[in-house]
């Protein structure tokens, strides 16, 4: 098993920091995630820091405030497809913001919300499109 070291916030907006055991990164994501953390920087023990950007212009900061704005959203009880809406609006990154708001136009079209953040791989990973 790995040793993971990572930083992320918990839902009340703390910064939190640790290692965490796990096979995978994306097992550590996981756990960290039923702990309630959003996890911001998360890289095997020993290895050089991972690139902030996951590619096509998107950067891991971003897919983060997403991921948790999105939450927080969803949690309040507003429809999927508003959430995509506002959150693709709001992005700074026109790169990023493409990619939220096709994945909106997608699932406004009938396909679900996971397939629709499959075709953005750059942006949602695996662990997020699940």
């Amino acid at each position: 098993m790995a040793r993971f070291v990572w930083k992320g916030k918990t839902r009340s907006g703390e910064a939190q920091r640790g290692v965490i055991a796990a096979r995978s990164k994306e097992e550590a994501e996981v756990l960290l995630r039923q702990r309630q953390i959003t996890v911001t920087s998360l890289r095997e023990e020993g290895k050089e820091f991972s690139i902030p950007s996951i590619g096509g212009g998107v950067k891991e900061k971003d897919v983060a405030i997403f991921t948790r704005q999105f939450s927080v959203m969803i949690d309040a009880g507003l429809p999927l497809i508003q959430c995509l809406e506002i959150l693709g609006s709001q992005q700074k990154n026109k790169n990023f913001a493409n990619m939220i708001n096709q994945t909106r136009a997608d699932v406004e079209s009938g396909a679900t919300l996971s397939d629709s953040m499959r075709k953005h791989p750059k942006a949602f990973d695996q662990l997020r499109s699940e």
